[in-house]
């Protein structure tokens, strides 16, 4: 069973080289643009989901300043859902197309090194190597089960109202 740090960072890893492969789309055609944009939208949904579901409660379980980084990371999560549902609103290619697309990368930027400096580290500390690859375990069913964005809520989440129902 992998570890579910590791398979946090292999999709930060993904979600960059999405961001910097759409970065060599620019000029292509609307259809095309929408076809590479598409997945990666999906995927950051579907990670931010998975984080929600799984990881953050374990780090409000055990984490040092698990509270402050759940709450940071869902607020990061909503802007970069806000920035999403942008960019499917225009048309792609488009300058607000664009614009949408280069906030959802900055907050995902931002949200990613914010996590690995703060969250990640904070549950490998606090977490055995055991505990960890069981919840690897989880965040792999949790995704093989909702591919598709099937059952997936990308509604914004009110970060005091999560921290309540997950601690």
């Amino acid at each position: 069973m992998p570890d579910i740090c590791d398979l946090i960072l292999d999709d930060h890893e993904t979600q960059r080289r999405r961001f910097a492969e759409l970065d060599l789309e620019r000029g292509s055609s609307p259809e095309t643009l929408a076809s590479r944009w598409q997945p990666l939208a999906d995927l950051l949904e579907l990670h931010a989901a998975a984080e929600e579901k799984v990881f953050y409660p374990a780090l409000l379980e055990r984490g040092v300043k698990a509270k402050e980084e759940t709450e940071d990371a869902i607020k990061d999560h909503n802007q970069i859902r806000d920035a999403v549902k942008r960019a499917s609103a225009a048309e792609a290619g488009s300058e607000d197309w664009w614009g949408a697309v280069l906030a959802a990368r900055q907050a995902n930027s931002d949200h990613m090194g914010e996590e690995e400096r703060g969250a990640l580290a904070d549950l490998r500390v606090h977490d055995s190597d055991e505990e960890r690859r069981r919840l690897g375990d989880r965040w792999l069913t949790f995704c093989t089960e909702h591919a598709g964005m099937k059952g997936i809520n990308a509604d914004d989440r009110d970060p005091g109202t999560y921290i309540a129902q997950n601690q």
